[in-house]
């Protein structure tokens, strides 16, 4: 249940939610939400896998499951938690915009066709001019929706956005006066099932733009360079018990699939439509390339003129967005950060 932004949290600080100045310490804590690229971390959890690398670096990260994705990424704002999963457009508009400081310590994975347009009785994106689009509002669908339109040379002021909440997707493209719907798996699954129904854009023509990512606050990275370490090595032999036809692997993806809610055949066709980073070298490469740096431009870009900066934001740099290949935005309120440091360690044996 990814994505269910409805409003933006800007200037947390002045509410004073913001966690003190982080401290070396031996404890910590991550969440998580349901989604296919997010379910290794319960097999992680359910294994030990996260216990044993914590033990290798003598402490502790509890791992903590949260059925609201956006609550789960208000506790970490809060710094109810020390990490959480989220998608990358979130994690500029909520902990970042809110002015707490984010490291995106592992890019998992980015979807990959898991992200949809769906038309009824129409198989062309241009004959969505002038029509009603459910979808989630100010979420990535929304971003999906944008990208796809200037695709066809068209913007959002042509067409009418109706905001729908995801669990109702499907039962509202089912009525007869939904005609467009733009939704994420296993809702996308569903919809595609209906009769007269058509993909007519999905995540994989924008390919890298739809990141999952598990983000940290940055101060207490910054102090506790272990927890990085320990967090990375263990998503990093999750991905290797995951990957192959043998016994390991099966029963893994099992277990996630059981944990999301389908079975092993319903999980792995989410799978076939995320690419996922199971070799960190993959991931350093994506993270290090100019294209995160400007899919991040897009990102900020759309999120300003949706107003998700926050109300006093005067741009779309308002917030800086630091990559390894450079820093788009104001360079002075860096709140957003991409790191290859430790899924460099892990691609170099060295954690």
């Amino acid at each position: 249940m990814r994505s269910k932004l409805l409003t933006a949290l800007p200037f947390i600080a002045a509410a004073g939610m913001l966690p003190g100045t982080a401290l070396a310490k031996d404890e910590f804590s991550v969440c998580w939400s349901i989604y296919v690229g997010w379910m290794p971390w319960d097999y992680g959890d359910a294994e030990g896998i996260v216990d044993k690398w914590a033990d290798r670096y003598d402490i502790e990260i509890d791992v903590v499951q949260i059925n609201d994705y956006i609550e789960s990424i208000n506790q970490y704002t809060s710094g109810r938690f020390d990490g959480c999963t989220m998608t990358n457009m979130d994690a500029l508009t909520i902990p970042a915009s809110g002015g707490v400081d984010s490291t995106a310590l592992l890019v998992g994975d980015f979807s990959d066709g898991n992200d949809g347009i769906v038309m009824k009785n129409e198989d062309d994106l241009a004959e969505i001019e002038g029509k009603r689009v459910n979808l989630v509002e100010l979420s990535v669908s929304h971003y999906l929706l944008a990208r796809g339109l200037e695709s066809v040379g068209l913007s959002e002021r042509d067409i009418e956005v109706v905001n729908t909440a995801d669990a109702d997707i499907v039962s509202a493209f089912a009525t007869p006066d939904v005609s467009s719907v733009v939704t994420w798996n296993p809702q996308l699954s569903s919809v595609l099932e209906q009769p007269n129904a058509n993909l007519v854009f999905d995540s994989s023509q924008i390919p890298g733009e739809i990141m999952d990512l598990m983000v940290v606050n940055t101060e207490t990275l910054e102090a506790n360079p272990k927890f990085g370490k320990a967090l990375t090595g263990a998503w990093y032999e999750i991905m290797a018990h995951m990957q192959g036809s043998d016994e390991t692997a099966i029963e893994a993806r099992t277990h996630m699939a059981n944990a999301a809610g389908t079975d092993l055949e319903g999980y792995e066709a989410q799978l076939e439509a995320t690419n996922m980073f199971h070799d960190p070298s993959e991931a350093v490469d994506f993270t290090r390339s100019d294209q995160l740096l400007e899919t991040m431009q897009n990102v900020a870009e759309f999120s300003f003129r949706h107003g998700l900066l926050g109300q006093g934001a005067p741009s779309a740099e308002a917030v800086g967005i630091e990559t390894p290949s450079g820093t788009y935005g104001n360079e002075g309120n860096v709140n957003l950060r991409f790191t290859d440091k430790y899924m460099q360690q892990a691609a170099d044996g060295e954690l």
